[in-house]
């Protein structure tokens, strides 16, 4: 018989898989924040098809709004491009964390502790880092949004 065998009789399988729970959690977080991240990046997308479409009929004045709005796009999609990026590499290290914390439950080991805190730690800072990202693509996507000086006319009206 395999060596590992009476330890998994004596070890607490029900709290092995309870310690995993947290990280599973987190890593349902991700599917979600990429599927939004996702979202995100098809709507910049079909936005820069648009553009493009337009940069060619517009001439002047129009014609710069166009091409400062392709520039922010482009400069939106590196920052939805890196959230996704970053999300995926914390999702792959949350998924790595929960094989050790099954590790750990087989095997005691100062070491493995160390690793699962570590990688813990990893995957969240990879995710802060995405969150980061994805604010400068929000921040980005609405100083775009907002309705340029030139297109509100004055009014004498007090608000």
């Amino acid at each position: 018989m395999i060596s590992v065998l009476p330890e998994l009789a004596t070890t607490d399988i029900v709290t092995v898989l309870q310690t995993a729970m947290a990280p599973a959690f987190l890593l349902v977080a991700l599917g979600g924040m990429l599927n939004i991240f996702t979202g995100r990046l098809e709507r910049i997308i079909d936005r820069s098809r648009v553009m493009q479409d337009r940069y060619l009929e517009t001439e002047g004045e129009a014609h710069i709004l166009c091409v400062n709005e392709l520039r922010d796009l482009q400069l939106r999609i590196k920052y939805v491009n890196s959230a996704i990026y970053f999300s995926v590499v914390s999702a792959i290290v949350v998924c790595i964390l929960i094989g050790l914390l099954f590790v750990m439950g087989l095997i005691s080991h100062p070491v493995l502790e160390q690793i699962v805190a570590g990688a813990f730690i990893v995957a969240v800072i990879l995710l802060s880092v995405a969150l980061i990202q994805f604010s400068r693509e929000v921040r980005t996507g609405i100083r775009d949004f907002m309705i340029r000086e030139e297109y509100l006319e004055k009014s004498d009206r007090v608000e």
